[in-house]
């Protein structure tokens, strides 16, 4: 056959079709070194559902080898890529150990909500209390006991309460870089006693803070930062420091803003934030956010737009014991605890946004909404 140009054309047959699959047998042959470093490539998610497939799969993935090498090649593109996006978890009391979750990755309400009675059999009078670096701490009444949870490795650790005889107050989960510690305060009539409980001695520690009187807000829990756990007074309003280290309460040699109405603090780990109402009379004409300088100093950052300072006042009816804030993925969460919103600033573009409703919340609850954050974390043990 002849084309135009005078050039021969040459029909080559084509071979029978190969089959592309590889024999199994080269992978069973694979240096079991060698197999860790290939899977530690798979994004984080992807392995989690390959580990249902084998057994040796689902082995590898909390060996100490695996752990090492996918955390170093996770975190050189967890800027670009993360594994799982993070969430806002709800809480009220008739959910009845059902708790919605808001995607912040895309944006909205995922249609299914978690359930640690199902994959931990928790009694139903357990309370969600407290959730850092992946962790979930709750309380079983029943037991006189507290339950931490890794919902993404389905693990659950149970710990006995240091005491029972006392109120117990302020409980406080803290991830640190070997495991976590709770912090919870116990009064009884006019004296006070701080237990910590330390995941790696397996043991609580108690020390005396008879002289101290923290803020009656049981919602706003402590700040970890510099390696304290941080709180504040009630009027006169200051700031006071538990040190883990020395196990001893400071009082930081700084002055709060003036004309405060009520005080929260929030911390990135690396920065303190006074999140505060401005006002007199116990009413606040507006709502500002300081930060902490080297000095000791609060420099303002940013205060509440008028419109939505207004709302947010309205909707808590200057209840500020209501009020509690915590830090989410760069962003001050301000929440109310009978209002079903959260109101948060995003710190890197300063902006202001409300979180919309869940829609799966009925319109007759209001109060007993309590928010957490939530970053799962597969290797945060319990």
């Amino acid at each position: 056959m002849k084309n135009s140009g005078n050039h021969a054309l040459v029909a080559v047959p084509r071979s029978p079709a190969k089959s592309s699959s590889m024999d199994h047998k080269i992978w069973s042959r694979l240096p079991p070194e060698l197999l860790e470093h290939v899977l530690s490539f798979l994004p984080l998610k992807t392995f989690l559902n390959l580990r249902s497939t084998c057994k040796a799969f689902r082995s590898l993935i909390f060996s100490p080898s695996f752990i090492a090498k996918h955390s170093s090649s996770s975190s050189s593109s967890s800027s670009t890529s993360p594994p799982f996006s993070s969430f806002f978890l709800l809480s009220h009391p008739q959910f009845h150990c059902q708790f919605p979750l808001y995607d912040c990755l895309l944006g909205n309400w995922r249609d299914v909500s978690l359930s640690f009675s199902d994959l931990f059999h928790i009694s139903a009078h357990s309370a969600l209390i407290s959730s850092s670096g992946g962790l979930f701490c709750l309380s079983d009444f029943s037991s006189s006991s507290l339950l931490v949870c890794n919902l993404l490795a389905k693990s659950c650790r149970k710990i006995d309460l240091p005491t029972t005889y006392y109120r117990l107050e302020h409980l406080t989960l803290v991830s640190t870089a070997i495991g976590y510690k709770i912090f919870v305060l116990s009064s009884e009539s006019a004296s006070n006693s701080a237990f910590v409980y330390d995941s790696v001695a397996l043991c609580w520690e108690r020390f005396d803070c008879s002289d101290l009187i923290l803020s009656d807000n049981y919602h706003q829990q402590g700040v970890l930062y510099s390696g304290g756990l941080y709180f504040t007074t009630p009027e006169p309003f200051s700031v006071v420091r538990f040190d883990f280290g020395s196990g001893k309460w400071l009082r930081p040699n700084t002055s709060l803003p003036s004309h405060v109405s009520f005080v929260r603090l929030v911390s990135d780990g690396e920065k303190l934030y006074l999140v505060g109402g401005i006002g007199s009379n116990g009413i606040s004409r507006s709502i500002k956010i300081w930060e902490m300088g080297e000095m000791g100093n609060w420099a303002e950052v940013e205060t509440l737009p008028e419109l939505i300072c207004r709302k947010f006042v309205s909707v808590c009816y200057h209840n500020y014991e209501h009020i509690y804030c915590f830090w989410h993925q760069g962003m001050i969460c301000i929440c109310c605890y009978t209002w079903p919103e959260i109101l948060y600033f995003k710190a890197s573009r300063r902006t202001w946004h409300w979180l919309s409703r869940c829609p799966s919340l009925p319109e007759k609850w209001s109060c007993g909404f309590k928010w957490f954050s939530f970053v799962p974390k597969l290797y945060a043990l319990v």
